[in-house]
């Protein structure tokens, strides 16, 4: 008849050790970032659109709105890279690129961008927002 020996160690006692202090190095960093309010730096997204279509020799960018719609105090386009201009308070033109107007932009306004040729534009729509915020709701090639 054979005896086993029996182990009654679960885990070994470095393995247990280990565990332990990363448990406390995992539990203090959690506990410092409340306290020091490293959570509370996170931005909010805003919620509004534009789309671009090419028609021809021109780009026609819409402005669509949304939920932050009543936010928004001009957009800013660049087409390949370029900045075109901003929007100005009259629906559908452009300012020159030195600044932005300080009214809303009406939801369903358009602008055209002439482009010369019929190729692929990368278009891009930056949104300027009442808090000082910007944030792009387009990035697309058309």
């Amino acid at each position: 008849m054979m005896k086993f020996r029996e182990n009654e160690d679960a885990v070994s006692p470095v393995i247990g050790v280990i565990l332990m202090v990363a448990i406390t190095v995992i539990l203090a960093a959690v506990i410092a970032a409340f306290v020091f309010g490293m959570g509370s730096n996170v931005g909010t997204t805003k919620n509004v659109a534009a789309t671009a279509q090419q028609q021809g020799t021109e780009i026609i960018v819409t402005y669509q709105g949304g939920a932050d719609a009543q936010s928004v105090k001009y957009l800013m386009f660049s087409i390949d890279d370029a900045i075109t201009g901003y929007s100005s308070s009259t629906a559908g033109s452009i300012a020159d690129s030195t600044g932005g107007a300080s009214s809303k932009v009406d939801v369903g306004t358009s602008w055209k961008f002439p482009v010369g040729t019929e190729k692929k534009d990368h278009v891009v729509v930056t949104a300027h927002f009442g808090d000082g915020s910007d944030q792009v709701i387009l990035d697309t090639f058309v």
